[in-house]
This record gives C-alpha cells, structure tokens and sequence, in this order.
C-alpha cells in the first residue's frame, strides 16, 4: 500500500539552506526520488554522492524520466529550463528533509522505536512487535531480514537494514494509515550516520541499544565514531522530548548494562534511561539462573522486589538479552509489570536465519545462522561448542569491499572454538574471492599455529559445494555451524548475483545426502 500524496516544491524546501536556484515556478510534487530508475512525472529528484555511485551523473536521466525539480550539490552545466533545480550543500540532509515534509512527518503521529546495536538489532526488533501483537496492540516494523506492513511478515525487499529517508517515511506513513499504533525500526550505524541522514528527521520515542563491538569500520573510520553514529538514536529522543503539544507514550532509552559501553548511550540523552543485565543485580531488569540447552534457555527475571522463572525458547545467553531488552522495551512503554509480559515469552520466535536448527533428523545437527561479526562469533560459537558432544563444524566467509581488518579477527573467533573451518563465498562483490578467505585463513593460523589446510581448515569458495562437503565431514554428535547468510538472499559477486536461500539449500543437501545412503 501507498497512500498517494502530492505537495508543492516550495512546502518541502522551506528553510532549506539554499546556494542557488535556477528556474521558475513551484510545481506540484508527486514522488520524492534519489535513483533515476525510479522517477515518475511530477517527482523531484535529489542527486546524491555515494561510494560507488554519484546521483549527479543520472541528473539528465532523470530529467527525461519526467521529474519537475532537481535538488543537488552540483548544478548541471546546461540545467534544463522546463525544470526548477535547487543547490544545496549537503543533498543527503536534503533528501532526508524534504522525505519527512512529503510524507507529512508521520513520526510525529506514530510512536517508534528505534534498536541499535552491533548484533540483535534484528531479532529484539521482531521480539517487540510480537510482543506487542500479544497484547494487542497493532505495530509494524522494519529490519534487515523481515518487514511488516500489514499483518504478514514478509522479507525486507529494500537495499539496506535501513532504507533511505524517502522509503522509511513513505513505509511509516502507510502503516499510520492503516491504524498500526507503533512502529519498529531497526536502526543501524549506517542510518544513524549524519553522512547518509536516513534517519535524521525521525523522532523516536523508544531508543534501544544492545551491545556494541568492532563491526563497519570501513564506513565509520574508527571505533570511536562507530558508537557516536550509532549514540545519535539516543540523541534524537531529547529532539522527539522538545516538540511541542502532550504525548500519550513516555520518551525513554533501554541499554544493555552488561556492555562496556553502556554508560556512553546512558549519557547521549537527558531521557530516562533503564538497564537490563545478566551480571549486575541493579540493573532494572535482571536474569540470573540461567540454564540452556540447544533448544532454548531457562532463567529467573526480577524486577524490583519481584522474580519469576520463564523458558526462552531460543537458545544462547546472548537471546537472553535480546529477550530483556524486548519485555523492558514494551513494558516501560505500555506501562505495565515487566514481569507480567513475561507470561507472552515462551510465545516468542525466533527470525528466520537465526539459530535455525534445519532438520533434526540426523545424527548431527546443522544450524544456520546470521552471525557475521566478530562479537557474534565470541557469543554463538562457544555455546553451540558447548552443546555439542562430537565436533564442531563452521562454515563462513566474509563480505568483500567491507572492513577488512575484521576478517582476519573472525578466522581467530572461529578458531578458538571449531574443530574443523571450511571457507566459502559470502558475497566477493568486486574483490578476488580467494584472497578474501585466505586472508581469513591468515587470521585462524595466527590464532592457532600448525593448523592443517584440507584436515582442519579447508577453502572451498563454492558455497553450495562448501555446504555439500560439510554434511560428507559430520558424524554423530556433530554441529554444522552455516554463518554470516542467514535470512540473505543472494550472494553477489563482481559480474552476477547469485540467488540464495542458506535454509533451504542445506535442506536440499541434506535431502540429496539422504538419497544417497550416507544418513549414519
């Protein structure tokens, strides 16, 4: 659904820090555009700079598309005359600006909140809006893997986690009119960021942050500037606080105590802040017990002077958090007993792509999961160690034109806690995929000198092939870790995309290792 909205250019450009304007007139508005191929008659569109490509270059494209207005940094040489062209200096602040004005600023009218964090942004994302669906009230929600608009969940079909200004607030305004009470958005450092501005005109009414590691650097530059992109959710609720006019929600932030930087986001705003932990006692909401097993975990939560026992059904300390982060969230929120939404939890479920055990039919276990940082690696790999009788088996790579420093930290992750490697495609895009992994092998030969290529770790860039492997090396009692695909639906290499489903295509070769007389 897309509710059809028109305005005139002068509306969503008031104020705007204009260098020059050339053109008259003040046409109507039908559609706010940054990539050419989109532009329909009556749009405006805003020429951006990216890594890889620069919107100034789609300009005349876009002009013969149809679009009325052109807002950019750089003025055409021969602009064309029949259309208003406006220069700014930053056309990504624009672009977000003019989102939110188009789409009548339906963050002011709906609640949202906002997860950040290096991992368990997408899973504590879901867990909210279920839990919110179990108290019946009506959310969508946005994440890299699911996005909900109605009441299906369905795949995030946008190009990022987080979509760019025009595409977020057109989905927030179409949820508003279709009655959704809240919204979900998982809120990355990317989006965060003031150099893409995807989320600058967003007010947030919930902030949550789960844990922060090395992750994105490329982007960021440093860790440093890393956790300030990511610190401006926290920032934006004293912006949320400041408009005017009575809120029927409280404006609060929900971090996680037990990370080292806990106390940054803490102090990014001058809202209310609550804690959960799995360490400290004090924090507002506490899980000590803690109990678990591949199929889920079982803890004792306390707030305040009260405790009470519950079963997570998803596995791992590090769901525990995501869990706590989801009941404060929307309990703080609806003004309810945390511990009473509690009640709602052995309803929950997992993502698809997240710790997904794919068959439970043979001697060994194989699990997909999404896990593609080097903090995730500390988190899943030693439990899954740790439920395993036999040996474990991992099989991962990592994304090439992206930070590559951590590549070499997630073959010393993987090392400490594997039995057997094996290497594959995630997604080369334009570098040399061997290369890529063997600069991860580097990383598992650092941590652990004299490991055996082709017994230990083995390089196998075909990822199917890699998987098909995996499954002749297990025996009884073994894990097969498949990680860093998760819910991800292609792989994409220099010249082609190849189209990916990671669950379904170990389910098809555990089918094909059936048939063909090797189940043990």
């Amino acid at each position: 659904m897309r509710c059809m909205t028109k305005a005139p250019l002068s509306r969503l450009i008031d104020k705007l820090p204009i260098v020059t304007r050339s053109g008259s007139g003040d046409p109507e508005i039908t559609a706010v555009c940054y990539d050419s191929r989109q532009v329909v008659p009556g749009a405006v569109f805003v020429a951006t700079p990216g890594i890889h490509v620069d919107g100034h270059d789609y300009i005349a494209a876009a002009v013969e598309a149809g679009c009325v207005a052109v807002v950019c940094e750089e003025l055409p040489e021969h602009p064309a005359e029949h259309v208003v062209h406006i220069q700014v200096q930053k056309s990504r602040l624009a672009l977000s600006t003019i989102s939110a004005r188009f789409h009548r600023h339906p963050s002011r009218e709906l609640p949202v909140i906002g997860v950040t964090g290096t991992d368990g942004k997408s899973t504590t994302a879901y867990l909210i809006d279920q839990l919110l669906g179990h108290l019946d009230q009506d959310s969508g929600f946005i994440s890299t893997a699911l996005i909900k608009r109605e009441f299906k969940v369905e795949r995030n079909p946008f190009r990022q986690s987080t979509p760019e200004a025009p595409e977020l607030h057109g989905f927030l305004r179409d949820i508003l009119e279709i009655g959704k009470q809240f919204a979900v958005v998982e809120a990355t450092s990317h989006g965060l960021s003031e150099r893409t501005a995807r989320l600058r005109d967003l007010d947030f009414h919930a902030a949550v942050f789960t844990n922060i590691s090395h992750e994105h650097f490329d982007f960021h530059g440093n860790f440093e500037q890393y956790r300030s992109d990511k610190a401006n959710l926290f920032r934006a609720l004293d912006r949320t606080a400041g408009r005017r006019g009575e809120r029927d929600y409280p404006i609060f932030g929900v971090i996680n105590a037990d990370d080292p930087n806990a106390y940054y986001f803490r102090h990014a705003t001058r809202q209310p802040v609550l804690s959960f932990s799995m360490t400290d006692p004090e924090a507002d909401l506490y899980a000590g017990d803690i109990r678990g097993d591949m199929n889920g975990t079982t803890c004792v939560v306390r707030w305040r002077t009260e405790s009470r026992e519950v079963r997570i059904p998803l596995p791992g300390p590090f769901n525990v958090e995501n869990v706590l982060a989801a009941v404060l969230t929307v309990a703080k929120l609806l003004d309810h007993n945390p511990l009473d939404i509690l009640e709602l939890v052995p309803r929950l479920k997992s993502p698809p792509g997240r710790m997904e055990i794919v068959s439970h039919d043979f001697p060994f276990v194989p699990i997909v999961d999404y896990a593609h940082t080097p903090g995730a690696y500390a988190k899943v790999l030693p439990l899954i160690k740790g439920y395993t009788p036999g040996r474990l088996i991992v099989l991962f790579g990592s994304a090439g034109e992206r930070d590559r420093d951590k590549r070499g930290m997630l073959g010393e992750a993987a090392v400490r806690h594997a039995d057997i490697i094996i290497l594959a495609d995630e997604d080369p895009r334009g570098e040399d995929g061997l290369a890529l992994l063997q600069e991860i092998a580097a990383g598992c030969s650092r941590a652990r000198p004299g490991i055996r290529f082709e017994e230990e770790l083995f390089i196998i860039r075909d990822r199917r092939e890699a998987i098909r492997f995996s499954l002749q090396l297990a025996g009884e009692g073994d894990t097969i870790l498949y990680l860093g695909k998760g819910h991800e639906v292609s792989i994409v290499y220099d010249d082609h995309v190849l189209d990916w489903d990671e669950t379904k295509i170990v389910a098809e070769e555990l089918s094909t290792y059936r048939k063909a007389g090797r189940h043990r």
